[in-house]
């Protein structure tokens, strides 16, 4: 099971292969934004991954339109709901989250 470290605040759980990083974040009680509940609408699950990004899904044409639409945003971007874990272990920087919180 890969390894889910929050770079901001140095949480780390481990989730299972093929969820979505929203809902492992979620099933590990974090609080994230989705207003949309996870259909791509809102942006509001933007994400950086610092690394492990290689063993997430790979961004299809909804995330790529959202994300283009999202100011701020840059080549670790992604949308929690639609990066769909993989094997690998991942460090991931969650928005609107300081350290120590």
């Amino acid at each position: 099971m890969p390894a889910i470290t929050i770079q901001n605040t140095g949480t780390q759980f481990t989730a299972q292969p093929g969820v979505t990083l929203l809902a492992a974040l979620l099933g590990a009680k974090l609080s994230i934004a989705h207003k949309c509940e996870g259909k791509a609408q809102c942006g509001s699950c933007h994400i950086y991954v610092h690394d492990g990004a290689k063993s997430l899904s790979k961004i299809q044409r909804v995330e790529n339109d959202k994300l283009d639409a999202i100011v701020g945003v840059g080549s670790q971007s992604r949308l929690a709901c639609q990066a769909v874990l993989g094997d690998a272990d991942i460090v991931v920087e969650l928005l609107g989250v300081k350290p120590g919180i």
